[in-house]
């Protein structure tokens, strides 16, 4: 078996891959590092075998080699002694801004975000086939997707084992009929959203309470709609 130097410091990156926060991982460890001391990366994602040596040569780190572990794989990257970019890195994270474009049609909207389109149908349709999922659809969508990713991150960057998770969500407007135009009184803001989430995984029910709680509190789509609407969540583990 091949031997490899003794790291100086090691970090998990779970299932991230190299375009999901990885990166900032790995920089933020190797910061602290001099030039020529080695840091370990353990790593369960296999698109990161061929990622991070491309992105060691782009920042003068030396790629010394891999070794499969029982559950992952541990990478081995030495310090380079040029140009450290974690703090320019940083810095334009704390001011990124994302950016969408929306046009409408009649009834529909087309949005267009990076690399991706896709359609917005009327904000209030209440039958169960449609064209087009609503605003209303996709904004509960958006925050079961910040929930249900957030806690499977959160526990992978814990070394955690997730056998199966879903979340359940539901919504309820003030007033519907306010912003049909139906009725003068009311209001078009919700008035509730509440769900469950459901869990199941080996391990112990207070370590998986607490990453709950830090998913809620990292979320920015849960921790935004917190402040403004009444929100009811359940976590519950399924045996």
């Amino acid at each position: 078996m091949e031997e490899f130097p003794h790291p100086q410091a090691t970090c998990d990156g779970g299932d991230l891959d190299c375009g999901s926060g990885l990166l900032l991982i790995i920089k933020k460890s190797m910061d602290p590092l001099q030039p020529g001391e080695v840091l370990e990366v353990r790593s369960r994602e296999g698109s990161v075998a061929g990622d991070l040596p491309a992105w060691c040569r782009r920042v003068k780190h030396e790629f010394i080699g891999s070794r499969p572990n029982s559950l992952d794989t541990s990478y081995f990257i030495r310090k380079g002694g040029s140009e450290n970019h974690l703090k320019q890195d940083l810095e334009a994270a704390r001011g990124y801004q994302w950016s969408v474009r929306i046009r409408a049609n009649k009834d529909s909207a087309k949005v267009h975000s990076r690399n991706h389109t896709f359609m917005i149908g009327q904000p209030a349709d209440f039958g169960s086939q449609v064209e087009a999922p609503s605003s209303v659809d996709y904004l509960l969508g958006a925050l079961g997707g910040c929930l249900t990713v957030g806690f499977s991150q959160h526990a992978s960057r814990k070394g955690m084992v997730i056998d199966a998770l879903e979340l359940s969500v539901k919504g309820k407007l003030g007033n519907v009929l306010y912003h049909l135009q139906l009725e003068d009184e009311g209001s078009a803001k919700f008035s509730e959203i509440n769900g469950t989430l459901y869990v199941s995984s080996p391990e112990e029910e207070e370590s998986l309470q607490k990453i709950w709680q830090l998913t809620l509190e990292r979320s920015p789509i849960y921790q935004t709609l917190a402040g403004q609407v009444k929100m009811d969540f359940r976590f519950e583990i399924i045996l």
